[in-house]
């Protein structure tokens, strides 16, 4: 599947569910759903973001996601099955996440933490330290585990796997992503 320019930007502003299921153990959080991402429905499936390559090499998933196209109800079935929920910090689709106003990230922070209140997950890993500082006004937040908590659960403050960001490679955000997996415990 391949988009256009213009049909990608048609997505702009949409939004994409949740998958989350009943037994939320490790909760991925991204900053928001970029424009292939709203066009598939799949969080994180832009061809050149590297979150499925890295989280079947740190061992999260059983194989590897290939969300291009958008999730099957197979993958969907083995994320939820592994206690793994998927959300986004601010729901609206953008081309790049700095298209996300201060407020837009405060806002969505504030429905974040509502949002797992009830999921009641172990751990939230958050997928981008720059977004998250402005979020939850944590200008010092390094990446790893914070020792300030929005909820009840760990959270992990873990590199963004969107290709833009070149200062990781699929093998270092497997490393981070295993480290915050390690928190969950989830079925084999």
């Amino acid at each position: 599947m391949t988009f256009t320019r213009s049909e990608l930007e048609s997505y702009r502003n949409a939004t994409i569910d949740d998958i989350v299921g009943p037994d939320v153990r490790l909760v991925f959080v991204g900053i928001n759903p970029g424009l292939w991402t709203a066009a598939t429905g799949a969080p994180f499936a832009h061809p050149g973001n590297r979150f499925y390559p890295a989280i079947h090499q740190a061992g999260i998933t059983p194989y590897r996601i290939d969300a291009r196209q958008g999730l099957t109800d197979a993958d969907v079935e083995m994320l939820l099955g592994r206690g793994i929920a998927m959300t986004n910090l601010v729901d609206r689709a953008t081309a790049r996440a700095d298209e996300l106003t201060p407020a837009e990230l405060r806002e969505g922070a504030a429905a974040l933490v509502r949002k797992l209140a009830s999921w009641e997950p172990e751990v939230v890993a958050m997928v981008g330290i720059t977004a998250y500082r402005r979020a939850f006004d944590e200008p010092k937040a390094v990446m790893g585990r914070q020792r300030t908590r929005p909820t009840a659960a760990e959270w992990w403050v873990l590199p963004n796997p969107s290709g833009l960001n070149a200062h990781e490679t699929t093998a270092s955000l497997a490393d981070w992503y295993r480290k915050a997996a390690r928190d969950a415990t989830l079925d084999d």
